[in-house]
């Protein structure tokens, strides 16, 4: 389907609701719906962090108790403050806490090097910066190298929080639509990580349309993996299950074991993650020589990376539930397309459009003619960010003046509305005049029993570009790369093949599973004899 015009995906009914009537009401700061389910859910548990398990009732307590804490800390309304953190229950309030004072939280995964940290606090310049030490060495390592104070908390944990920064705040706007609830800090491989401001209602455009969509109501337990210093596990997961009235199980790390206990003793209903994790949950049971025991799971999903074809099987066959898709960005909030529940496809379509949202595709200008349907995707709505924090030239170069987001990836859509993503834009690799999506390459690969993971990019050699690809084995393994050569070479095309393919013990990844590209193609280009 050629899509250069701009369409606007339809109004949907949302468990027995229309999307058009759920948007309306958004309230506009991401707290008000959390107190306001106090009042009529106050007996329902909230979240469970360890040992912790707070009702709605007792987390709008927490809350209300730490605005006044915020204010003891001289943090202002319009105050910009960071969170060097990993997912507890600390996080949860201090987000919650941030949006009744109409302060700024940037979340920040304490995972990340000192110089990204150090990076991201130059840029954001926050009052005040909180440490979740209680739950990350990461974070008081971190927290000691900013002179950051021991505070041990009565009911949140110990924290580490900084001295207070003399910064001026920023306005603030009455609409939620106006004013920013998080900045969410991309994980740019080269230069300065760009803060995306996003809005109480982008944010919560998605709890209530995607996880509407997703089932995530009174009853739910939802399984809290995804950092939420990632724009996926704070809006879809985080704020996706208090909105909607479920119960949330912060988790600092992804550990396949302590999963498969929680499955079982917490009966967790919905889980959420990326495709390297269900890789890994996988590996770890046939490693085990177990089978997964899940009683009360209803629904599983993956996103923030491509998901392909094999690994969709595989999971789904072990599960015994569809493996839902879905595809955004961060500056989107995150969320652009999904599978809805109902749906159970065979391809690894990310779904429709969201409700309400516009989107189109413009033409790449390829000679390539084998795939005339694929552009570009741009897409309009409520969950487009405000724009990068302190960066106009890079906010102008992919966000337009009449709030058009240009996402980077190439995609096309079929004539039932399905959104496919073929690939990144600049990830691109063109053979000899041939477009080349990696995604393509690399769920073959995935296909081979005996990988776990892969990563395909571009080298430039002279006068033309090469395929190069990265494979991830499982451990013990003996696969070698002539093997592996020939089982790709009966299934693509010769100008898609890799020229070569390295065998690695780990590919590199964010903490949320996203495999880091460009550090592979800075490798592939460095491996290459330059005459």
């Amino acid at each position: 389907m050629k899509l250069s015009h701009p369409l606007k995906a339809p109004d949907e009914l949302i468990n027995g609701r229309w999307a058009s009537e759920l948007v309306d009401e958004l309230p506009d700061r991401l707290s008000a719906r959390v107190l306001e389910l106090a009042s009529r859910q106050p007996d329902q548990e909230a979240l469970v962090d360890d040992e912790i398990r707070w009702s709605y009732a007792e987390l709008a307590q927490e809350v209300r108790a730490a605005v006044e804490w915020l204010a003891s800390l001289d943090v202002r309304p319009g105050d910009r403050l960071m969170a060097v953190s990993e997912n507890c229950r600390a996080l949860v309030v201090l987000l919650l806490a941030a949006s009744e004072m109409d302060a700024w939280l940037a979340i920040v995964n304490s995972r990340l090097s000192a110089k990204e940290i150090d990076l991201i606090h130059a840029n954001c310049e926050p009052r005040r910066v909180f440490y979740t030490s209680a739950v990350s060495k990461d974070a008081h390592m971190h927290g000691e190298r900013h002179d950051a104070e021991v505070f041990r908390h009565p009911r949140l944990g110990e924290l580490m929080i900084s001295p207070l920064a003399d910064t001026a705040p920023e306005p603030i706007h009455v609409s939620g639509a106006d004013q920013v609830a998080a900045m969410i800090y991309t994980s740019g491989t080269t230069g300065t990580p760009k803060g995306v401001m996003l809005t109480h209602r982008g944010i919560l455009y998605i709890a209530s349309i995607s996880g509407g969509m997703r089932h995530l109501t009174q009853g739910q337990r939802v399984y809290g993996v995804l950092p939420m210093s990632h724009v996926f596990g704070l809006a879809s997961v985080c704020m996706g299950s208090l909105y909607n009235g479920a119960c949330l199980y912060p988790v600092p790390r992804f550990e396949a074991s302590a999963l498969a206990e929680a499955l079982v003793d917490e009966g967790i209903t919905v889980l959420q993650g990326v495709p390297a994790m269900y890789a890994r949950i996988l590996e770890y049971l046939k490693q085990q020589g177990r089978t997964l025991k899940a009683p009360a799971l209803v629904y599983i999903s993956a996103g923030g990376s491509p998901l392909d074809g094999d690994l969709k099987s595989r999971v789904e066959a072990c599960f015994g539930l569809t493996l839902h898709n879905g595809y955004g960005l961060t500056e989107a909030s995150p969320t652009i397309s999904q599978t809805r529940i109902d749906d159970s496809y065979a391809s690894t379509t990310t779904g429709r459009v969201l409700p309400l949202l516009e989107y189109r595709l413009e033409p790449l200008g390829s000679t390539d003619d084998e795939a005339p349907e694929t552009g570009e995707l741009w897409v309009r709505g409520p969950n487009v960010m405000r724009g990068y924090f302190r960066q106009p030239e890079a906010t102008r170069a992919c966000l337009a003046n009449d709030g058009w987001l240009n996402t980077g990836d190439i995609a096309r859509v079929d004539d039932s509305g399905e959104l496919f993503i073929v690939g990144r834009s600049k990830e691109l690799i063109i053979r000899s005049g041939f477009n080349i999506y990696p995604p393509d390459v690399e769920a073959v690969i995935n296909e081979h029993p005996d990988v776990t993971l892969s990563a395909v990019v571009g080298r430039q050699v002279s006068g033309n570009e090469e395929v190069i690809a990265f494979v991830q084995c499982e451990p013990g393994a003996g696969v070698t790369e002539d093997e592996l050569r020939q089982f790709v070479a009966e299934r693509l095309t010769p100008y898609k093949r890799p020229s070569q393919i390295l065998l690695v013990d780990t590919l590199p990844a964010t903490a949320t599973g996203k495999i880091l590209k460009g550090a592979l193609r800075r490798q592939a280009q460095e491996g290459y004899p330059h005459d």
